[in-house]
């Protein structure tokens, strides 16, 4: 009876370590909502950074660490987006399992091709990626080829669910199929939008909408007095929208509707902290609602 008892034991130890869930660090609520769509019930996801706050400029914390020290897999959106605090908290969490070249390090930038690449690192040009604008989460199509890629890497960590995320990252695939020709024919004929920031260029090329410039003189610097003079100058008798995001200062935009008579919309870039695929298509459709706003 004995060595009955201790071989169960032994097996169910064995089931549980096989089927335990994957503990999915994501460094963004996008990231983290695409980690669950494509991982479904193999998966436990934390989100290290919050909704309301921009990831170019946080800083590791003990919480950031103490998630990526549990990790089996970071899902992180790359193309240093997160190089101010990411790889600090990784050092701190001392994981091997997450470190950059390992099979639990992802990045989502690296599986897409990117916009803006080619630009000299001089900080003297503001906060540039020389890899190319990170802000691939704002176009549909280019989140579900990485959730392809995503698929892929989970299975290699997690043999016995590759057919499910497979057939996740097919569903996400279809759905972003299955919105995107309504959304281009709501863009359609928008004569243009003034970005506050360089974050929302992959949606207005997605939907081949006009970008008529920035509100930032320079990538992370803020907007002068002089800047937003010109603007007004440029862009007078023009019709337009303003896109910025939640996390970014409104008064700028507010002057900038004042003086064109332009709307000046103000939204997130990131699901909830717990958001799930169609959080994520209703944050893309209030973008693409915005664009009606043109008078």
């Amino acid at each position: 009876m004995m060595k009955k008892w201790v071989i169960s034991l032994c097996l169910l130890l064995v089931a549980e370590v096989v089927w335990a869930d994957l503990r999915v660090a994501a460094t963004v609520p996008n990231m983290g909502m695409l980690a669950r769509e494509i991982g479904g019930e193999f998966v436990t996801v934390t989100v290290m950074a919050s909704p309301d706050r921009d990831a170019h400029y946080l800083e590791a914390r003990p919480s950031m660490m103490a998630a990526l020290r549990r990790a089996d897999i970071v899902v992180a959106v790359g193309a240093e987006l997160e190089i101010g605090w990411l790889p600090a908290a990784i050092r701190g969490a001392n994981n091997r399992r997450v470190q950059p070249g390992q099979p639990g390090y992802f990045e989502a930038a690296r599986k897409v091709e990117l916009i803006g690449t080619g630009k000299p690192a001089d900080r003297a040009l503001g906060d540039v990626h020389p890899m190319g604008n990170p802000h691939i989460y704002m176009d549909p199509e280019r989140l579900a080829a990485v959730g392809d890629a995503l698929a892929e890497r989970l299975g290699r960590l997690r043999p016995e669910g590759a057919d499910e995320f497979r057939r996740n990252a097919d569903q996400f695939a279809r759905a972003v199929s299955e919105r995107m020709p309504d959304w281009r024919a709501r863009a359609a004929n928008v004569p243009g939008v003034l970005l506050y920031h360089e974050d929302a260029d992959y949606l207005l090329h997605a939907l081949d909408v006009p970008l008529l410039g920035y509100i930032e003189p320079l990538p992370g610097i803020p907007p002068t007095a002089s800047h937003l003079r010109s603007l007004v100058r440029d862009l007078s008798g023009k019709d337009g929208v303003i896109w910025s995001m939640n996390y970014h200062p409104a008064q700028a935009g507010q002057f900038l509707s004042r003086e064109l008579g332009w709307p000046s919309i103000h939204l997130p870039a990131q699901v909830s902290m717990d958001g799930n695929a169609e959080s994520y298509f209703e944050m893309i459709d209030a973008w693409v609602q915005a664009l009606t706003k043109v008078d």
